[in-house]
């Protein structure tokens, strides 16, 4: 969970809830049920960025906390959400992630699929 996560990595830099919020211009009270898990993570991605340099979080580490800040809020990262391949294999990755177990050529799809995620989209040469 983001909740446990952030605090811990305000914890491992030794820094108290009210220095780590006076700091980053955050309310005390309001971050507290951040770290607890009451409120959801701050929406505005110029906080998350703010947050993730103060942690010096970069390059996978840095996605992940944005990741699991957005996920807390019950949003998609925005460049999974207007990535149409990725769009494609999310509902089988839902279903199974459900309980629903997925046939083996469901599976074989599903995996074919997320192969396909990370090669870019080839345009089709026009024919002359």
């Amino acid at each position: 969970m983001f909740s446990t996560y952030v605090k811990d990595l305000r914890i491992s830099q030794r820094v108290t809830l009210r220095e780590f919020c006076s700091k980053l211009g955050l309310d005390p009270s309001n971050w507290s049920k951040v770290e607890r898990g009451i409120n959801p993570p701050p929406g505005d991605l110029n906080i998350l960025e703010r947050l993730a340099a103060f942690f010096s979080l970069e390059g996978t580490t840095r996605q992940e906390f944005l990741d699991k800040a957005l996920l807390a809020r019950n949003e998609l990262p925005p460049d999974l959400a207007g990535n149409s391949k990725f769009l494609r294999v999310a509902p089988a990755f839902f279903r199974n992630a459900r309980g629903d177990n997925l046939s083996p050529e469901e599976l074989t799809e599903f995996i074919e699929e997320l192969k396909k995620l990370h090669t870019p989209d080839v345009e089709p040469v026009p024919a002359k």
